[in-house]
């Protein structure tokens, strides 16, 4: 099996060690008097039981099901799935970006801060301030009718209360950080005059303008030739690194976040099927899914003309979802028991589970 499972780190968050404790108690402060218990660490992004509703001709139509995953500040995190699986709602959610009529449940937390129930105004607060977005598609993130530079000054002077001509020499800041050719020239450019590369480089740079604690990134090298990709994704790693900030990579490419992001969350159906540390899913490929994604990969050394491996079928209607599995219509492992229940949430592994009644016994 080629080495897809070698992650790359970008950062990890440190970890709280709690003090040691005496056999009478609490290890001792100065003077004999009781440490006090550290307090425990809260997560930079923790997600619990989210559902999202969404209404339709057909009627409501849940798109993520019982979605939970936590982050810590410095940890990065990939979600995978087929197109349709609900990664890019997920985003949306986190950035209280849903559709209009959208119903949504559970629990979504920023270093404590409950956002469900976050009103319009302070959500508005938060976007650009302490979440940043860079979204899948650069020519349709940027406004057509600005120049690059006032884009960029924009949540600057909103969050950051920076004059005008202060926030014109902070974009031009970001856009030498973002490696952008030319960058002084630049900031009266308009849109249309960039390629899509150097597109995607702004809006990276309007995502990381006030220092975000979480950076999402949605497919942010779709449409890039192979190069460019590379290094976007480079610069992504970099500017997480360096700020310290949370990664949220969603993308369909295996081989991206086998050397981006440090754990993993493989969604079908809107619901995860399968989550642990990257190396470690990759590893074990607990889920037929996980599986058929992987056979599926695109190899070097092929001989011209192989076919590749797919995955039958397509993902089910989300307004039709079978009473049991989702992936059962699609699985060569399926068997009755798949189509009667929703399958439980099975442990392969140290923080490592999977959603199927054979995940235990994957080799």
């Amino acid at each position: 099996m080629p080495d897809i499972a070698s992650s790359v780190p970008i950062s990890r968050a440190k970890e709280t060690c709690p003090s040691a404790a005496t056999a009478s108690g609490p290890a001792a402060g100065p003077g004999g008097s009781p440490a006090a218990e550290p307090a425990p660490t809260v997560p930079l992004l923790e997600v619990r039981g989210l559902c999202v509703t969404l209404p339709t001709a057909r009627g409501p139509v849940q798109v993520l099901r019982d979605l939970s995953f936590s982050m810590a500040r410095g940890q990065t995190l990939g979600i995978i799935g087929e197109s349709g699986c609900g990664k890019s709602m997920t985003a949306l959610a986190l950035m209280g970006l849903l559709p209009e009529g959208a119903q949504v449940s559970g629990s979504i937390r920023l270093d404590g801060q409950e956002l469900t129930t976050l009103d319009e105004r302070a959500l508005c607060a938060l976007r650009g301030a302490r979440i940043g977005m860079v979204f899948q598609e650069p020519m349709t993130a940027l406004n057509p009718l600005h120049t690059i530079g006032r884009q960029i000054a924009e949540p600057l002077r909103l969050h950051r209360g920076l004059s005008a001509a202060a926030a014109r020499a902070e974009a031009l800041r970001l856009l030498e950080r973002v490696r952008l050719p030319q960058a002084a020239q630049r900031l009266d450019a308009w849109p249309h005059q960039l390629s899509g590369g150097q597109r995607q480089r702004v809006v990276i740079a309007i995502a990381l303008a006030c220092r975000p604690d979480l950076l999402l990134a949605d497919e942010p090298t779709t449409a890039l030739d192979v190069t460019i990709q590379r290094e976007v994704l480079d610069l992504i790693g970099e500017l997480v690194a360096a700020d310290g900030m949370g990664l949220l990579l969603i993308s369909h490419d295996l081989g991206v976040m086998a050397q981006t992001v440090r754990r993993l969350l493989v969604m079908y159906a809107g619901r995860v099927v399968e989550s642990g540390p990257t190396a470690d899913v990759f590893r074990r490929l607990a889920h037929p899914y996980t599986r058929g994604l992987f056979a599926a990969r695109p190899r070097l050394g092929l001989a011209r003309g192989t076919r590749l491996a797919t995955i039958p079928g397509r993902v089910p209607d989300l307004a039709a979802l079978p009473a049991g599995c989702a992936f059962a219509g699609r699985c060569a492992l399926a068997e009755p028991a798949c189509s009667a229940a929703p399958p439980p949430l099975v442990e392969v592994g140290r923080d490592h589970h999977a959603r199927c009644i054979k995940a235990a016994g994957t080799p």
